[in-house]
């Protein structure tokens, strides 16, 4: 139980930077802007739903795929890694919410806010090295913290987005660009490492 404990900062938040929050709030905001309140409480509640349920599966047969392909875990944080390094370099050189307009508002819940948006190549790239450095208890607890944060965060996202601006969470999230290439970077540093050994 200790054990755990310990790992759930760490696990946290290369989850919580993978996920950014306010990354998605204002795309959240632009797609939602003319729905009745149950719509996008329907909205919220498909969108945490089927993140969680994407994430569980992609825990659950991440490794049988990898055996299959014979992928080892040190291919996949290479490759990982490179994938997220490109991703966090897009979010820093171009605002995601200009790129990522929606139209249809019917089952935006599902797809694109459940996934790509809040489980993408991302989270799912930082779920399995997190889960193979430290064990899939905490890796999932976080993930749930995560998931339950973006729940909150997307119930008062008019207010957020009031009392931080606009420019707040552009800049929050360029932030978190950063913080995911500092990741990335580490886990190609641990596949070359761990093919070396």
């Amino acid at each position: 139980m200790l054990d755990i404990l310990r790992a759930l900062p760490v696990t946290f938040i290369p989850l919580f930077v993978a996920v950014d929050i306010f990354a998605v709030l204002p795309i959240f905001i632009s797609v939602t802007s003319e729905t009745e309140e149950l719509e996008r409480k329907a909205i919220i509640r498909h969108s945490v739903i089927t993140a969680l349920v994407v994430s569980l599966a992609f825990v659950a047969v991440g490794e049988v795929v990898f055996r299959i392909l014979g992928i080892t875990v040190n291919d996949f944080k290479i490759a990982g890694g490179s994938v997220l390094l490109i991703i966090a370099v897009l979010e820093l050189i171009r605002y995601s919410g200009e790129r990522r307009r929606i139209e249809d508002t019917a089952s935006v819940g599902i797809v694109p806010m459940g996934v790509p948006l809040i489980v993408g190549p991302a989270v799912l790239t930082t779920l399995i090295v997190l889960i193979d450095h430290y064990g899939i208890i905490p890796t999932v607890i976080s993930l749930v913290l995560n998931l339950v944060i973006v729940w909150i965060s997307l119930v008062g996202a008019q207010r957020i987005v009031k009392i931080i601006g606009k420019n707040g969470i552009i800049a929050i999230s360029k932030v978190m660009a950063i913080l995911l290439a500092s990741i990335a970077v580490m886990m190609i540093r641990l596949g070359v490492e761990g093919i070396i050994k």
